[in-house]
């Protein structure tokens, strides 16, 4: 704007210089008047002319706008950009805890077979035990067996058998059946264990002679007769 003025003002001059040249001393007043008029005017309609300037349309406004729609689309894109993100990471969040609950599972399905494979030791350990108890008893019957076999007296230079106390052995239990399908069940008075007898089964040398409620079990080896009773047995 100042340098407008500027303009004007060497214009106004130089139009001054001619007027005074052409009409002389006495009209230089009156011309510059004029001319400041003339300047007025001119200054008016610039100010006016700015004041009614509407850039709306104009290749300005037609600039900005380009520019605003690039910023906004730029904003866009990152939004857009962010939105995937967030999928992405949710997504993310949900695989582990799947994984989380997997490795969960897995070790609740590994402490089920630590305890699984723990009692089917103790059971197998369990039944050893049973095993080795009844060889013990075995071993003990055999031992006893072995104590009550025949021995040769030497005092009387003959051979005869060695006497087995049966009813200082074992004890009658039971008897089952009828007639001549009678059983006995006795047990070893120093291991316990039972066992089942029917007539002409040998226990210890003597076989069992005959059975019956009244009676007992009576046993023979041929020289000795020993009855197991069940009043003596209780």
């Amino acid at each position: 704007m100042q340098n407008k003025k500027t303009f004007l003002s060497l214009i106004l001059f130089a139009t001054l210089f001619c007027i005074t040249g052409a009409r002389g001393a006495d009209s230089v007043a009156d011309a510059v008047l004029e001319q400041q008029e003339i300047a007025d005017q001119m200054e008016a309609v610039s100010a006016d002319a700015v004041a009614a300037y509407d850039p709306t349309g104009s290749l300005f406004q037609q600039i900005t706008d380009l520019e605003q729609e690039k910023v906004l689309m730029e904003l866009e894109k990152e939004r857009a950009q962010l939105d995937l993100e967030l999928d992405r990471l949710a997504a993310e969040k949900i695989k582990l805890h799947m994984e989380i609950d997997a490795l969960s599972g897995r070790a609740e399905q590994q402490q089920q077979e630590l305890e699984n494979a723990q009692a089917e030791l103790e059971a197998q350990a369990a039944r050893l035990e049973r095993e080795k108890e009844a060889l013990q008893a075995q071993t003990e019957e055999l031992q006893a067996r072995q104590y009550s076999a025949p021995v040769y007296n030497t005092a009387t230079d003959a051979t005869v058998t060695n006497a087995v106390n049966i009813d200082s052995q074992y004890k009658l239990v039971n008897v089952i059946g009828a007639g001549s399908q009678l059983q006995a069940t006795i047990a070893n008075l120093a291991t316990g264990q039972k066992r089942t007898v029917s007539v002409g089964k040998v226990i210890d040398g003597y076989t069992v002679q005959s059975i019956s409620l009244d009676e007992g079990i009576v046993f023979t080896n041929g020289e000795d007769t020993q009855t197991l009773n069940i009043v003596k047995s209780n």
